[in-house]
Order: C-alpha cells, then sequence, then structure tokens
C-alpha cells in the first residue's frame, strides 16, 4: 500500500497519518525526504485523532467543474489538536460566516473525490 492509500485509509477512519522525525520529533504532513527541522532522513509514523479547530476558510458558492453538486461548501483549514500541525479539507453545507466561526471544533471524517472531509464536532 502506498503512503497516499494509507493517508485515506486512516482519513476515512477519522485520524490522520503523519511522519515524525526520529531525531528531532518535528511532525510532516507528508513523506519528506529529510526533516524540514534538523536535516535528518529519520522517521516513524505517527498517526493523530483528526480533531481539532479551524483556524481559517473560504466558502465556496460558485464551484469549480465537478465539484458544482457540493455547493455551497467552505474549504477548510483545521488546526489539530496538541500537536502544531494544521490539515486542509472540505466541509459541506456552508453558506455564511454566521455557520462557522473561527474556532469551531471539527473533526476529518473521510476522504471522497474532494479530498479530505471535515464536519462539525
Amino acid at each position: 500500500m502506498t503512503v497516499e492509500e494509507e493517508l485515506i485509509e486512516y482519513a476515512k477512519q477519522g485520524k490522520l497519518l503523519t511522519h515524525k522525525c526520529t531525531e528531532c520529533g518535528y511532525l510532516h504532513l507528508s513523506t519528506a525526504y529529510y526533516c524540514l527541522k534538523c536535516g535528518s532522513k529519520g522517521f516513524e509514523d505517527v498517526v493523530l485523532d483528526g480533531t481539532g479547530s479551524v483556524s481559517t476558510y473560504t466558502i465556496i458558492t460558485v464551484a469549480p467543474a465537478g465539484f458544482e453538486k457540493y455547493t455551497p461548501y467552505a474549504f477548510v483549514v483545521l488546526q489539530l489538536d496538541n500537536v502544531d500541525l494544521r490539515i486542509s479539507g472540505f466541509m459541506a453545507g456552508i453558506a455564511s460566516p454566521e455557520e462557522l466561526p473561527v474556532g469551531t471544533k471539527a473533526k476529518i471524517t473521510g476522504f471522497d473525490d474532494r479530498g479530505i472531509i471535515i464536519k462539525k464536532q
């Protein structure tokens, strides 16, 4: 199974696959050949709960080709709990800022043709 396939499978379970530097502990969202912080080449997989809070987002009401059936939706940046990582994904049914204040608790709930799916907790 490729790293991308593993990432998708964990997202479907509400989890996030990360790669932790074995030298300094810095977490990376994707496969890296060397640590962005210390330059080490040693990594181990770490699976995190996909929970956090909305740090920013943009509401899409006019979608790009192929995504029209999903509008309105928010493209969300989720600050993960207890780590210094952010992940982006899609949150369905958001039409106005009042529906999604910054800081709203949310979680990864799946993966589909849009990418990572995030829902309010």
